[in-house]
């Protein structure tokens, strides 16, 4: 297997895994599962580490410029959600000023996974929206349900 064939399924998995993850903190915080919540929240700040490989890789690679800023858009995101929640633990989500930026970084960050995935394969393209659209399901239960 090619170097660029690994990182692109690194990329899909993590995008996958991330959309998965997500949709279970909603439900979590739906529910009141503190500790589904604090775990699923670790593992997605953990995907800061696959998502830094695959750029890392793409750049050596000299991927298309989309694909390593869609990259960076990710973790851009992963950093913020970790720099407000995990390491200055401020109550971000009620304060509109920040959490308005928040949810746009957030959906950027959606937008690139799943760009970047239908660049890869269409396939899994489909595959990552479909989750991205489980995640937007579990997201309007919350609010909704």
């Amino acid at each position: 297997m090619n170097k660029r064939k690994s990182l692109d399924i690194i990329f899909i998995c993590s995008a996958i895994i991330f959309n998965i993850l997500v949709s279970i903190v909603y439900l979590a915080t739906k529910f009141d599962f503190i500790e589904l919540l604090r775990i699923s929240g670790i593992i997605i700040i953990s995907l800061i580490v696959p998502f830094a490989i695959t750029l890392r890789g793409y750049m050596k690679e000299k991927a298309e410029k989309m694909i390593i800023i869609s990259n960076v858009v990710i973790l851009l995101y992963l950093v913020l959600e970790l720099t407000l929640d995990y390491i200055l633990k401020i109550p971000f989500r009620e304060i509109l000023a920040i959490h308005i930026p928040y949810i746009i970084v957030f959906y950027a960050a959606e937008i690139s996974m799943v760009s970047v995935s239908f660049n890869i394969n269409r396939k899994a393209g489909f595959v990552v929206a479909l989750t991205f659209c489980i995640l937007i399901v579990c997201l309007a239960y919350l609010y909704l349900g």
